[in-house]
């Protein structure tokens, strides 16, 4: 019966066997996931980026277009609930509204419900371009969770999830 063949060491299992060597008295054994969490990730975002790029978004916008659509009918939101849903200051989000407002993909306006308050919105363009992108993106993603058994991805998920729940504070209950 033949022997499966050793499998050659990815850029993780480098790193830790150098740093077994030359620092024996650590336990390097974290590096193992979050070194190739890490690289994953990585990974990860260069593929997105493919898709993002091919509708002349990058992955801030891609955010934005994407959390005003969830959003529902009228596809609008706050500047501060934009800058919540996608995760980046209040100061990104008007760099990135901006140059989506530049593009004819969003409006800003006055809140009707507080005339001090701006609102956020999709135009006609850029729901569209959003529906087209995310068609995309989401058969991108498909792709490449692939590469795993589908009882893989379920356990990676699920691993996920776990750790996940752990680390980040809990979040309070948001819309879509």
């Amino acid at each position: 019966m033949d022997q499966p063949q050793p499998q050659p060491l990815d850029r993780v299992a480098r790193i830790q066997a150098a740093w077994a060597r030359e620092r024996p008295d650590l336990d390097v054994a974290p590096q193992g996931v979050i070194g190739r969490l890490h690289r994953v990730a990585a990974l990860l975002a260069e593929e997105l980026s493919v898709v993002y790029g091919r509708y002349g978004l990058g992955e801030g916008e891609f955010d934005v277009l994407a959390a005003l659509r969830r959003a529902g009918d009228p596809f609008e939101r706050a500047p501060g609930e934009l800058a919540a849903h996608t995760m980046v200051t209040t100061g990104a989000m008007t760099k990135r509204v901006d140059r989506l407002e530049r593009a004819g993909l969003v409006t800003r306006r006055r809140s009707d419900a507080d005339g001090r308050g701006r609102v956020v919105a999709l135009t006609p363009a850029g729901r569209e371009l959003i529906d087209r992108a995310f068609t995309d993106h989401m058969r991108n993603e498909h792709r490449l969770v692939e590469a795993l058994s589908p009882v893989e991805a379920a356990a990676l998920e699920a691993l996920l999830t776990s750790w996940l729940a752990r680390l980040e504070p809990p979040q309070p209950q948001a819309g879509p």
